[in-house]
């Protein structure tokens, strides 16, 4: 047995066609679809206008709990029942709940996706809701919620989102909610929700070979005892910036570790920069290669991993890092994170480095879109942000053609490192000194 002594080339890259798309209005509902020839494996979900934002203040994590209970049986079935129902099928009910939609999916074999979807509606239209059930499982998310409250990180995400947004704007609180808010969730509130919301048609997305399917049947039994017109969405919230960094400071006594959030707000996913921001994250801190994870992990041996992006919504976007490093080196880590922002925004990108992004980004494109799944979950960003039909079809080439001159305006014009607001969550009495003498920015004390 021989072993290769020259590792081989790469291969010349295949092309890439996102699946042709196919809309049908039916029942008062448009069912958006992904032609996958061949494809033995189908997807279907329902897209409703019923994320998060659309929560009462104090409520925060109502949808979520909605969504957990969509498994707990229907008015035709209890729970055993339709568990059953959906084994039979070899599937798998899944939901998500995001910032703009509430979304209720299931992937079987094409043939039997008609039943599939007949179970999806069943679920999301018709829930049981029993209050038995909805108090267990709030109950059982309000356990999850606290116990990961209990570790680093949840917190300082909620101070650097309330300061950003503001505790008057659902947004500036936690999308899923906290342990307070989870706990108020009634029987009452989540049923009210489901009437408001899941009642309503939306959008059925369907990914797999459409030439076995009929997708005005598929919506007619999506859509089915649903009424409503779809709500108007609101516009963006626009992209205020601070005049002036400043530190807040959680607390947490006697942790030998520090973790930090930098953060400001960003413009909504639809901007037509986003190619180019994206880039200008994936330089800065989106990749292993990264200037970020370079300096503070490689170079100062600071942190296991940092990351930068930006975070797009229908509405707001916010740009932001995240990363933990031990207490002593607090002040040093973020003295050099905020300096490395700084950096990119004057400088810009090298040729060299949005290379490395450009393939990358565009790579990982084509890999993570081969599967019915992964195409449904496209054709549901078209949908909530409005984007064409073509969008896909062209992301790769625009990410492949991006040049140093795009990439670096997009750095001067959506990094803002003086108007950063910096979250520490760690043991003030060990590091507040330190962060006052780095200049950062005033020092705050956080409740959260």
């Amino acid at each position: 047995m021989s072993l290769v002594a020259t590792r081989p080339g790469p291969g010349d890259s295949r092309p890439y066609a996102f699946p042709d798309i196919q809309r049908v209005s039916v029942a008062g509902g448009e069912v958006v679809a992904a032609h996958m020839p061949g494809q033995y494996l189908a997807t279907a979900a329902l897209l409703l206008d019923a994320g998060g934002a659309r929560e009462s203040a104090g409520r925060e994590g109502t949808a979520t709990v909605l969504a957990k209970c969509l498994e707990e049986g229907t008015t035709t079935r209890d729970s055993a029942a339709f568990a059953l129902a959906l084994e039979g099928l070899g599937a798998e009910l899944s939901t998500s709940v995001d910032w703009d939609a509430f979304r209720v999916g299931v992937s079987v074999p094409v043939g039997l996706l008609p039943r599939a979807v007949a179970l999806l509606a069943e679920a999301t239209r018709t829930p049981r809701l029993d209050p038995a059930d909805v108090a267990r499982v709030r109950d059982d998310e309000v356990t999850a919620l606290r116990m990961d409250w209990a570790q680093p990180g949840p917190r300082a995400d909620a101070a650097l989102r309330m300061d950003l947004f503001g505790a008057a704007e659902r947004y500036g609180r936690p999308l899923h909610g906290d342990p307070t808010s989870v706990a108020a969730v009634t029987v009452e509130d989540v049923t009210a929700f489901h009437e408001s919301w899941l009642k309503r048609p939306g959008v059925l997305l369907v990914a797999g070979d459409l030439s076995r399917l009929d997708l005005a049947e598929l919506g007619a039994a999506a859509f089915a005892g649903t009424a409503g017109e779809p709500s108007a969405p609101a516009g963006p919230l626009g992209v205020p910036i601070a005049a002036g960094r400043r530190v807040l400071l959680v607390d947490r006594p006697g942790s030998v570790q520090s973790a930090l959030r930098l953060g400001h707000r960003a413009p909504e996913r639809s901007n037509p920069d986003y190619v180019a921001m994206t880039l200008v994250a994936t330089v800065l801190g989106g990749a292993f290669t990264s200037r970020l994870n370079h300096l503070i992990r490689e170079v100062k041996g600071y942190t296991y991993g940092i990351r930068a992006d930006f975070a797009m919504t229908r509405r707001f976007g916010r740009f932001g890092i995240s990363t933990s490093v031990q207490t002593a080196v607090t002040a040093p880590a973020l003295t050099d994170t905020v300096g490395e922002v700084t950096r990119t925004r004057l400088d810009g990108v090298t040729e060299e480095e949005l290379e490395v992004a450009r393939t990358w980004r565009a790579g990982q494109l084509t890999v993570d879109m081969q599967t019915p799944g992964s195409i449904a979950g496209a054709l549901a960003t078209l949908v909530v942000h409005g984007l064409p039909d073509d969008y896909y079809a062209t992301l790769r080439r625009s990410l492949l053609d991006a040049t140093v001159a795009e990439v670096s305006a997009a750095a001067a014009k959506h990094l803002h490192p003086e108007g950063l607001t910096v979250v520490v969550e760690g043991d003030a009495a060990v590091i507040r000194e330190e962060l006052v003498a780095g200049g950062l920015g005033e020092v705050v004390d956080a409740e959260v």
